[in-house]
């Protein structure tokens, strides 16, 4: 019994943070929107390099990058919850990278 608990509090705490991130998703693809609209009203330029950028253009990256985010919670949220998955400290250790040295 306090097996099966201790399973419907792992799902219930893996359901609050895939919420919590499919939030912060929402609100950075509503922010690029705002932002979109908000430049193109008050004709906001961004200096960038000593050129001028259009804020419409910033804020439509920061929409691509929320819709690009929110894809990636879609996937993780599927790799999550899948049968398959389970927990493992190999996952958390480094690779050390392999130094190249050079042939005559």
């Amino acid at each position: 019994m306090k097996k099966q608990s201790n399973i419907t509090t792992q799902i219930k705490s893996k359901v609050v943070i895939i919420n919590s991130l499919f939030i912060g998703a929402m609100i950075i693809i509503f922010l690029g929107l705002f932002f979109c609209a908000f430049s193109f009203v008050n004709n906001i330029h961004i200096n960038v390099l000593n050129a001028s950028m259009p804020g419409e253009i910033f804020g439509l990256l920061v929409l691509y990058l929320g819709i690009r985010y929110y894809f990636s919670v879609i996937k993780f949220k599927e790799e999550l919850f899948s049968s398959s998955s389970k927990f493992s400290w190999d996952n958390f250790r480094r690779n050390k990278k392999k130094k190249f040295s050079y042939k005559k």
